[in-house]
């Protein structure tokens, strides 16, 4: 073990040194930003524990798409199954479409994630976000195109979005709205993302299915076999009794966690592998392939191991012509926009501030402009591929809790996907019970800064409960975050106007604690905060009538202003430096 050991330090270190390490800022590299306790096999490892945690997008994201029933055409005449459900020729097209979506989905999501790892130098990696890809199918385009738009309009849409948030990103829209956040609303979006990730390992969709929704309560214990589900999905009997559950517990969980407690290096990629591979072989209780239509379905599509299936059913199939329905194609159009840009952009300062690269003082990460044009730019590719909006996967903290640290994370995440598109039938039968405890584990890490949110201040703590209740219970990051704002606004704008109107006279008594928030914080503020100040300053504030006289009066009360500053910095200079330095104190 010594001997390997020292082979990996070694080849570690000779790639640090590298230029190659350089450019990713490894340890070792001499970088004047190098990245601490970062080595390429850590980097190589963590990509492929996020890979294997996002892979289900691949089956998930293609089944929920194809639901709209993209270009598929429904003939029925009779009037009987006006939404073609039982279909045979319609149901052959959504069924090529769907593997059609497989290609689509793992192609942009190894694209997204690649470039933006390459770009970036962030652990992030990208892909067809789950939430959209719902309200892109169910609501937008509809149940095999029952819904107000087609399925070419509605990439449409999506193509457009992405071009918006470019511009959005350039003129600094997009990083102001980050930093003007105040600061336990940011810390809190992060735990409630936490607590959305483990909600999802819990769920049936993408998760060992431990609970379920209900009819008298918003949620309730499930665990309960399919066959003993109703049609809503609820659990009749027999709860806790699923052994997929059982599977995913133990053999990912327990045996995960406890992995992790000694340290293991690739603890959560063992944990999926395990559950994977017991779930494989047919004629078991937890099988992932049960002698079903479903499970002969996707047994019939493990068997080919090796499969490409080229994207001819969703490939640029955008309409341009928004006459048909112009009212529903903005309507969905700024729906993309404004839960996206929130949605992304919680997200991303969330993995940023989980993986350690936020700067306390500014509240930004490097390369944030970039980030965000380059997720922006993702969008819109993906849609002439034919899938719903890109977006930055909150399942990438589990590559970050394996350790990476840099975007060789996310490309090694991003040529995984790439190589699934030519194994698809491997990497989209892993079962959601084999990933559902590394989602909880990975909540659990990140609500670890909870501690961090200023708990003294009820203005400061109550609005960072809400986001951080909301978040899973409303199933969204984006409407957990509005929820969270709209609390502050009101909560701390009745404290402000309280404050105006007695003059100061009735404040909290520990109104010392709350935590200093502006609109105006560091850094480059958007076009639309800087360009009225400029306006006024160049009218003069308002364009009162300035003489030569006034003129020259304000020149030198300006001159006189600049010295009066240069004289005080150097007094504050003095007053800082002499305290810390004892021989100037003693001269």
């Amino acid at each position: 073990m010594d001997t390997v050991r020292n082979s990996l330090n070694s080849f570690n270190g000779a790639i640090g040194s590298s230029t190659f390490g350089r450019i990713f800022r490894l340890e070792g590299s001499g970088h004047e930003k190098e990245i601490k306790n970062t080595r390429f096999t850590t980097e190589i490892r963590a990509g492929l524990t996020t890979f294997f945690t996002i892979a289900y997008i691949i089956a998930v994201n293609a089944s929920i798409l194809s639901d709209s029933g993209g270009n598929c055409v429904c003939n029925d005449t009779t009037g009987k199954d006006p939404l073609c459900a039982v279909n045979p020729e319609y149901n052959a097209c959504v069924q090529d479409l769907s593997r059609s979506l497989i290609t689509a989905t793992a192609a942009i999501s190894g694209f997204s994630s690649f470039l933006f790892g390459f770009l970036t130098n962030m652990p992030v990696c990208l892909a067809p976000g789950m939430g959209l890809n719902a309200y892109f199918a169910y609501q937008i385009v509809g149940f095999h195109g029952s819904g107000s738009i087609t399925y070419g309009l509605a990439l449409t849409a999506v193509f457009v979005e992405g071009f918006i948030f470019i511009f959005l990103s350039l003129i600094g829209m997009r990083q102001w709205l980050v930093k003007v956040i105040p600061q336990s609303l940011k810390i809190a979006s992060a735990c409630g993302i936490g607590l959305f990730l483990a909600e999802i390992g819990l769920s049936y969709s993408a998760g060992i299915g431990a609970i379920t929704g209900s009819s008298a309560t918003p949620l309730q214990i499930a665990g309960c076999p399919p066959e003993y589900m109703d049609e809503n999905g609820f659990c009749k009997s027999h709860t806790m009794t699923n052994p997929t559950m059982w599977i995913g517990i133990f053999c990912g969980g327990i045996f995960t966690a406890y992995l992790m407690t000694y340290k293991v290096k690739m603890a959560m990629i063992a944990g999926i592998a395990l559950v994977s591979v017991i779930s494989w072989p047919r004629g078991t209780s937890f099988s992932y392939f049960p002698y079903d239509a479903a499970g002969t379905n996707r047994w019939e599509f493990f068997k080919k191991v090796a499969n490409f299936h080229p994207i001819d059913d969703t490939l640029n199939v955008l309409e341009w012509d928004i006459s048909k329905s112009p009212s529903h194609f903005i309507l969905a159009l700024f729906t993309f926009l404004y839960v996206d840009i929130i949605d992304c952009t919680a997200t991303l300062y969330s993995m940023a501030r989980f993986s350690g690269v936020v700067d306390p003082e500014t509240g930004d990460f490097p390369r944030s402009t970039l980030a965000y044009c380059t997720d922006a730019f993702c969008i819109s590719i993906g849609a002439l591929l034919g899938t719903s909006p890109v977006t930055a996967f909150i399942e990438s903290g589990a590559g970050i809790a394996e350790g990476g640290k840099t975007g060789l994370t996310a490309m090694t995440c991003g040529i995984c996907f790439f190589i699934s598109m030519f194994f698809a039938p491997i990497f989209a039968s892993i079962p959601p019970w084999a990933t559902g405890c590394t989602l909880i584990l990975v909540g659990c890490l990140m609500m670890r800064q909870i501690v961090n949110i200023n708990w003294r201040y009820i203005g400061d703590a109550v609005p960072a409960f809400v986001t951080v209740m909301f978040i899973p219970f409303g199933y969204s990051a984006a409407y957990g975050l509005i929820a969270g704002l709209l609390t502050y606004t009101a909560l701390n704008g009745g404290v402000w106007l309280t404050k105006l109107v007695t003059r100061g006279y009735i404040v909290p008594d520990d109104i010392d604690e709350q935590e200093y928030w502006t609109y105006k914080p560091q850094g480059r503020l958007p076009w639309f905060i800087t360009v009225p100040k400029v306006v006024a300053e160049h009218f003069g504030h308002g364009g009162a009538p300035r003489d030569a006289a006034s003129v020259k009066s304000a020149e030198s009360q300006a001159q006189f202003r600049t010295q009066s500053k240069d004289s005080d910095d150097q007094e504050l200079e003095t007053v800082v430096v002499i305290p810390r330095d004892e021989k100037v104190l003693r001269q």
